[in-house]
């Protein structure tokens, strides 16, 4: 079973607490901003805290489930793993993804993502699966920034 890790660093122009808090509600955003991407995200099992069970569809009509492992609001840390879907393609047993948003002395932040995929048996690693994440994670983040951007009353 392969075992691989990698990460992002995006730097934004915004406070980590307010990309934090644009996170904490990608639920709701996400599929509105970025329906090329998301079409569904709902929680399914808990109250979308840590321990939740969250479902999403994509908009190619593949789904996963997640859970969720942490949220440390004093941190700026969200934690989640992917554990089942078709989205998996078959071959990854758990993506596990860690986000920190570090606060930059120029008043900005660093987003940091990294992700561990876990493959199933003799899965094997594959490079497009990571540099598609690796793109998807960064068209997110910056769609997720330029609408926090767009609502400063709430962000």
């Amino acid at each position: 079973m392969d075992v691989v890790y990698a990460e992002i660093e995006i730097t934004s122009s915004l406070s980590a607490p307010k990309v934090f808090k644009v996170y904490t509600d990608f639920d709701i955003i996400a599929p509105k901003i970025n329906p090329e991407s998301y079409k569904t995200i709902t929680v399914i099992k808990g109250d979308g805290g840590v321990g939740s069970i969250k479902s999403m569809t994509y908009s190619d009509g593949t789904s996963s489930k997640h859970t969720i492992d942490d949220i440390d609001a004093s941190n700026f840390i969200l934690s989640w793993t992917f554990f089942e879907g078709d989205a998996l393609m078959g071959i990854i047993n758990t993506a596990t993804h860690h986000m920190k948003f570090i606060p930059s002395p120029n008043g900005g932040s660093v987003f940091k993502q990294t992700f561990v995929i876990r493959y199933k048996g003799d899965g094997k690693q594959m490079d497009d699966v990571i540099n598609i994440t690796k793109e998807a994670i960064k068209n997110t983040f910056k769609k997720m920034e330029s609408y926090a951007i767009a609502h400063p009353e709430v962000y």
